[in-house]
C-alpha cells in the first residue's frame, strides 16, 4: 500500500473519530462508529484512539477484542446475527436456520464472503424471547423467522437492497403486556415523582423508599433504600446515578418493554434518586442488543430536557441539577454485573471488580454511585409519587410490591406478565396456557430450574426469587439438550478473568456434549459434578458462581435426563481416535485394518 492511500485511511479514521466524539465522548461509542463506517476496527484505528484518548494502544486493543460486537477484521456489508437462545434461537422454529441461511448465501458461519457483502454468525439471547426465532441484521432485530422469511432476506441481501427497503412489519416489535399490575396498570404523568419528592422533601423521600421495601429487582434483591442511603451519606461530593439496563439473562425481556412504553418513569426514578443522594450526572448503560431503542430513548429525554424535567435547575430549583447520558454496550453478558457495568463506563474490559469496596462508595471514576436495574428505578418513581404504603400494600411481608415477568417458551401467550410477590408458578403456567409443562427456568440460566412437583412454590425472596425471565419448557422438549445450550452460553460469555470461571464452564460445556452425544460415562458425570461445584464457589464474581446452576439443577431434578444418555463402557475419550486419522489415512490413500484403531 502505498503513503498517500496510508495517509488517506488516516484521515478517514480521524474524520470517523472527530464526528463520533463530538456527539459523545464515550470509547464505545467511538469504536462502535469506526466498527459501522468500516466494519471492522483495523490496528490503524485502535492507534489513532489510543492517540485521541491519550490512552495506551494495549487498553485500546483489549477494549475491541473483549466485546463481541467489535472485530478486528471485517464483518459483511450485511451482519447477521441469529439468536441462540431456547426461546427465540434459530433451532426455535424446529429447523436449523442459520444453516438454511448460510446456505442460501454461500456463506460460512463465523466468516465473512469473500465479496463483502454478508457475515452471518449466532448470538446469544438478544430479548426478543415472546416474538420466536430472531435474528439481528445490522443491528436491528427481525423477528419471527421461519423458512420463508429465511429465503426472503437471503433475496433481499443478496439484492443489496438496503435496510430501509426491507418490509417495515419485519422490525415492528410489539409489547406483548399479558397482565399489568402495580406498575403497568397505574399512569405516571411525567414529573409529578420529582414534584412529589420536592414537596415532600428528600429525606422524607429516602425514608419513604426503604420503608416501601422496595428491593432491587435484577435478582439480588438488595434494598433500594440502604443503597441511597450508604452513597448518600458517602465522604465524597461528586455522586452518580447508573440504571443497569444490560438485559443480557436469555429469557429476559422486561426492561426492553419498560425503555419503550415507560420510559419516562425510568427516567423519572434515576431523578428522584437524584435528588436523593445528591448527584448531577446519571446514565442509562443499554445493551448492545437494544440499541434500536436509542433514538426512543434519547427523544424521550430531549423532551424532559424541553419540559424542565433534566438539566439545570430542575422545576426552577436553583439547586436542582441533572442530566443522563445513555452509553450503549457492546455485547457482553457479564456487564450486567453491576462492577462490570461501571468498568465499562469507563472505557474500559469489563472484568467485575473485587468487593468490598462497594459501589456506593468506590464507583463510577471511584465516586459514590447507586447501581439500580430498569424495573427498580421504575417502581421507584411511582413510590416517590403514591407513597411507600400504596407500595408495601402489595406482595407478601418479605417481598413488597410486585415482579414483572419474561415468560417465554411452551405457552400460548408468551409476553409480560406482572404480578403481586408471591404468586405461584401454577398460577403464571395457567394464565399464559402452558400445558404438560415439564420444567421451569426461573430468572434465566442462572437461575432456578424446577420440575412438576415444584410448581405450588411462590415467587418471591423468601422462595424463589428472579430477575424476570420465566422460560417453560414442555414435556416433548429434550431438557438436556436445553441445560447443554445454558453450559455453552456460559462458556462464550465467561470473561475470562479467573480460573475457575474461565476453564471451569469450558469443561462443562465439553463435559455436557459429551453426555448428550451419548459418549459420557459415569466416570464423565462424577467429573462434571465435581466441575460444577468447584466454579460455583470459586468463581471470581456472582455471574460466574451461577454458571454452574443448570447443571447442578438438572443433576439434582431431573438426574435420569442424564443417566439415560450415559454409554455403558466405564471410560470413553473426548473426541473419537479413529476418526481423527480420518485425514491421514485419506492423504496416504490407506483404509486397511492396519490404518485403524480398534
Amino acid at each position: 500500500m502505498s503513503t498517500p492511500d496510508l495517509t488517506a485511511t488516516a484521515r478517514q479514521i480521524n474524520a470517523i473519530i472527530e464526528d463520533a466524539y463530538s456527539q459523545s465522548t464515550h470509547l464505545l461509542h467511538i469504536l462502535y462508529a469506526l466498527q459501522q463506517r468500516l466494519l471492522h476496527i483495523p490496528h490503524e484505528a485502535v492507534r489513532e484512539v489510543a492517540s485521541h484518548f491519550s490512552l495506551p494502544i494495549s487498553q485500546i486493543e483489549s477494549v475491541v477484542e473483549f466485546y463481541s460486537f467489535f472485530s478486528g477484521t471485517p464483518r459483511g456489508r450485511y451482519d447477521i446475527l441469529l439468536s441462540n437462545c431456547t426461546s427465540c434461537g434459530y433451532k426455535a422454529a424446529g429447523e436449523n436456520l442459520l444453516q438454511m441461511l448460510c446456505d442460501r448465501l454461500h456463506v460460512v458461519a463465523g466468516k465473512t464472503r469473500a465479496d463483502g457483502l454478508v457475515s452471518i454468525d449466532e448470538t446469544s439471547c438478544i430479548g426478543m424471547c415472546d416474538h420466536g426465532a430472531a435474528l439481528l441484521v445490522n443491528g436491528m432485530p427481525v423477528t419471527g423467522l421461519d423458512a420463508g422469511k429465511i429465503m426472503r432476506i437471503a433475496e433481499l441481501v443478496e439484492a443489496e437492497t438496503p435496510l430501509a427497503d426491507w418490509p417495515v412489519e419485519w422490525f415492528r416489535i410489539d409489547d406483548h403486556i399479558c397482565n399489568r399490575g402495580l406498575l403497568l396498570k397505574n399512569d405516571f404523568a411525567a414529573g409529578d415523582g420529582m414534584r412529589a419528592t420536592w414537596a415532600r422533601g428528600t429525606d422524607a423521600t429516602l425514608a419513604g423508599i426503604t420503608q416501601s421495601g422496595l428491593r432491587g429487582r435484577g435478582g439480588a434483591g438488595f434494598s433500594a433504600g440502604m443503597k441511597w442511603k450508604f452513597c448518600r451519606e458517602a465522604q465524597d461530593d461528586t455522586r452518580y446515578v447508573v440504571c443497569n439496563a444490560d438485559e443480557g439473562e436469555p429469557g429476559t425481556f422486561k426492561d426492553r418493554v419498560l425503555l419503550h412504553s415507560h420510559a419516562d418513569a425510568v427516567f423519572e426514578g434515576m431523578t428522584v434518586c437524584a435528588a436523593v443522594i445528591g448527584a448531577e450526572q446519571g446514565y442509562l448503560y443499554l445493551r448492545g442488543e437494544y440499541r434500536y431503542l436509542l433514538p426512543h430513548l434519547q427523544a424521550v429525554l430531549a423532551k424532559r430536557r424541553e419540559s424542565g424535567l433534566l438539566g439545570s435547575n430542575i422545576l426552577g430549583h436553583a439547586d436542582y441539577n441533572f442530566s443522563i447520558e445513555i452509553v450503549v454496550g457492546a455485547g457482553a453478558y457479564i456487564c450486567g454485573e453491576e462492577s462490570a457495568l461501571i468498568e465499562s463506563l469507563e472505557g474500559k474490559r469489563g472484568i467485575p471488580r473485587n468487593r468490598p469496596p462497594f459501589p456506593v462508595t468506590h464507583g463510577y471514576l471511584g465516586q459514590p454511585t447507586v447501581v439500580n436495574n430498569v424495573e427498580t428505578f421504575a417502581a421507584a418513581a411511582h413510590i416517590a409519587l403514591r407513597g411507600s404504603a400504596w407500595f408495601r400494600a402489595t406482595g407478601t411481608e418479605k417481598s413488597a410490591g410486585s415482579k414483572i415477568l419474561s415468560v417465554s417458551g411452551d405457552c400460548a401467550s408468551p409476553g409480560i406478565y406482572e404480578y403481586p410477590f408471591g404468586v405461584s408458578i401454577r398460577q403464571v403456567l395457567d394464565d399464559c396456557g402452558a400445558k404438560d409443562v415439564q420444567a421451569v427456568q426461573i430468572s434465566g440460566p442462572a437461575g432456578t430450574l424446577i420440575g412438576s412437583t415444584e410448581f405450588h412454590r411462590k415467587l418471591a425472596f423468601e422462595d424463589l426469587s428472579t430477575g424476570g425471565s420465566f422460560m417453560v419448557f414442555g414435556k416433548e422438549r429434550d431438557l438436556l439438550s436445553i441445560i447443554a445450550n445454558f453450559a455453552h452460553f456460559f462458556a462464550h460469555e465467561s470473561c475470562g478473568f479467573c480460573t475457575p470461571c474461565r476453564v471451569g464452564t469450558t469443561l462443562i460445556k465439553i463435559g455436557l456434549d459429551k453426555i448428550v452425544g451419548g459418549h459420557g460415562t459415569q466416570y464423565d458425570l462424577d467429573e462434571m459434578k465435581r466441575m460444577a461445584a468447584l466454579v460455583k464457589h470459586r468463581s471470581h464474581c456472582g455471574l460466574g458462581q451461577t454458571a454452574a446452576n443448570p447443571v447442578l439443577d438438572g443433576l439434582q431434578r431431573f438426574p435420569k435426563i442424564f443417566e439415560q444418555r450415559l454409554a455403558h463402557s466405564a471410560f470413553e475419550p473426548y473426541f473419537d481416535l479413529d476418526a481423527a486419522l480420518e485425514e491421514a489415512r485419506q492423504v496416504t490413500h490407506r483404509d486397511d485394518a492396519a490404518a485403524h484403531l480398534e
